[in-house]
C-alpha cells in the first residue's frame, strides 16, 4: 500500500504525532469533567467572549454596508442602528453565554442538548446574517470583503482595454 519511502514516513510521522495528541485530548477532556463545575464559568465567559466578537464583526460590517449603500439614511439613523446593533450583539453574547453556563450545570447530562444548539446558533446567526445582507445587498459570496478593491480592479481593467 505504501510503496514511496517519503508517504511511509509521513504516515509513521503523522501517527507518533496524532496518538500523542489524542492521548493528551483525553485527558484534558477528562479533566475538565471531572472538574466541571469551576471550569463552567470559564467556558461560558468564552462564549460570551466569542458571541461578541462574531455578531460584532458582523454587525460592523452591517453598518459599513449600510453607511455606503443608502448614505442618507445611514446618516439621519446613524446612531440609532449603532445603537440597535450594541444592543442586538450584547443580548446575543450575553444569552449564548448564559444559556451555555445552564447547558453545563450537570456533568451526567453532557452531551447537553441546549448546549449543543446554542453553540450551533452562535455560530450559524453571523454567518446567515452576513449571507443575508449580502444577497440584500446584492453582493456574491458567503463572507465579507472589503468590495472597493473588486471595484478598483475592474475599473483599472477597463481603462488598459480603453487605452
Amino acid at each position: 500500500m505504501l510503496q514511496s519511502r517519503r508517504l511511509r514516513e509521513i504516515a509513521l510521522l503523522s501517527l507518533g504525532v496524532i496518538t500523542p495528541l489524542g492521548i493528551l485530548a483525553v485527558n484534558a477532556s477528562a479533566f475538565v469533567m471531572l472538574h466541571l463545575t469551576q471550569f463552567r464559568i470559564g467556558i461560558a465567559a468564552c462564549a460570551v467572549i466569542s458571541g461578541l466578537v462574531l455578531n460584532g464583526l458582523t454587525a460592523w460590517w452591517l453598518l459599513r454596508l449600510a453607511s455606503r449603500n443608502a448614505p442618507p439614511l445611514y446618516r439621519e439613523y446613524r446612531l440609532w442602528a449603532i445603537g440597535a446593533a450594541v444592543l442586538i450583539v450584547g443580548l446575543t453574547g450575553g444569552g449564548g453565554g448564559y444559556l451555555t453556563y445552564l447547558g453545563l450545570k450537570d456533568p451526567s447530562r453532557l452531551p447537553d442538548a441546549l448546549s449543543v444548539v446554542v453553540a450551533t446558533f452562535m455560530i450559524g446567526l453571523p454567518l446567515a446574517v452576513a449571507f443575508a445582507g449580502r444577497r440584500l445587498a446584492g453582493l456574491g459570496g458567503i463572507f465579507p470583503v472589503d468590495e472597493s478593491t473588486q471595484k478598483d480592479k475592474r475599473r483599472t481593467s477597463s481603462r488598459m482595454r480603453q487605452a
